[in-house]
């Protein structure tokens, strides 16, 4: 889909979305094409080019068609049948597969051929870097196969990591309360219509209660992170009316001030481009279009309470953007290339 350059043969693709999913972004498969697409086409230097894109439902579509805007040198390529078995030559692969699909589908693919999986099936598994980008890059860099976070675990844990890092927050009984737009159910508004217009305008709709898919994804980082025990998380994600944005709440047990907080994540995030520490509580649009992410907090030690707060664009930082920095960082590329645009305001 997308070729690396001054290297030849390299190629990424993608996959197209869905028409029945939870509103979670790892089925977010259409906008993510073009997220990706737009962020190495806004690059300044010759870094990506687009020269292949593959999907399933969307096969034998020009792009054209799928998406209006796309300059006229792109708008005539043909989106091909994916098949992880008849790949051109790569470099770089970009999938984005319903979670529980994508390990046997990418297990066909070449060894040589390095992969960003933004599906579900990757995320904290023996022979893949966990891509939390800002957190983890040295991680990442050289790299040949990363799993990309969920858009929740994205704005979720790095408002957290700083605070577990500083030992300033227990890692057990978190309670995350997240709020997505409906960008992250894909495309079609879901077989059963939940995702509908009439369905989610002007309504406030809880889901994946006590179980959702990402829950593992951040227990897991956050027992990395502080060493510690994550017994008794909470994560609750809510589905919002607007059409793209995160934002987790998360109410933790610690003694430590609100200075102390965004002094611990202004050191943490020293010199990392994407990451906003604000005193002023973050807003989705803060960061919609962009690969930014906004974290700020609120702590009363006297009633062993801290409030963090994590903000990220669910196609950009949750998704696409991520996905791009994780490339960057697996090619050894700079880590901002293709995505130092600003976020579209108002």
């Amino acid at each position: 889909m997308v070729m690396l350059q001054p290297r030849s043969s390299g190629l990424f693709t993608t996959l197209e979305a869905g028409n029945s999913h939870e509103p979670s972004c790892r089925h977010c498969r259409d906008q993510r094409f073009w997220r990706w697409r737009g962020a190495a086409s806004d690059c300044r230097t010759p870094v990506f080019e687009l020269v292949y894109a593959a999907g399933e439902g969307s096969a034998g579509s020009r792009l054209a068609d799928r998406y209006p805007g796309v300059p006229d040198s792109l708008a005539g390529m043909v989106i091909e049948k994916w098949d992880p078995a008849a790949l051109p030559k790569l470099d770089l692969l970009f999938a984005s597969l319903p979670t529980g699909t994508s390990a046997a589908a990418l297990a066909r693919v070449p060894g040589e051929v390095r992969i960003v999986d933004v599906g579900g099936d990757h995320r904290h598994v023996e022979g893949w870097a966990y891509g939390l980008a800002d957190v983890w890059p040295d991680r990442i860099e050289g790299q040949t196969r990363v799993a990309n976070p969920g858009c929740y675990p994205a704005a979720t844990l790095n408002a957290l990591a700083p605070l577990l890092v500083d030992r300033l927050i227990e890692p057990g009984n978190i309670v995350v309360d997240a709020k997505t737009g409906i960008s992250g159910a894909g495309r079609g508004g879901g077989a059963d219509g939940r995702f509908s217009y009439a369905d989610c305008n002007e309504n406030l709709q809880p889901y994946g209660l006590l179980k959702h898919v990402h829950m593992p994804e951040i227990a897991s980082t956050i027992e990395q992170l502080s060493g510690g025990n994550a017994a008794g998380l909470v994560f609750t994600p809510h589905l919002v009316p607007m059409t793209r944005g995160v934002l987790a709440t998360i109410y933790c047990r610690g003694r430590a001030t609100t200075g102390e907080c965004l002094d611990a994540a202004r050191r943490f995030y020293a010199g990392r481009a994407f990451v906003r520490a604000t005193e002023k509580p973050p807003q989705t649009k803060w960061a919609t279009g962009s690969n930014l992410s906004f974290v700020s907090y609120a702590a009363d030690p006297e009633r062993n309470l801290v409030i963090a707060m994590g903000v990220v664009d669910n196609l950009g930082k949750g998704a696409a953007g991520q996905a791009v920095q994780n490339a960057n960082l697996m090619f050894g590329l700079p880590e901002t290339a293709g995505l130092e645009g600003m976020p579209v305001w108002p």
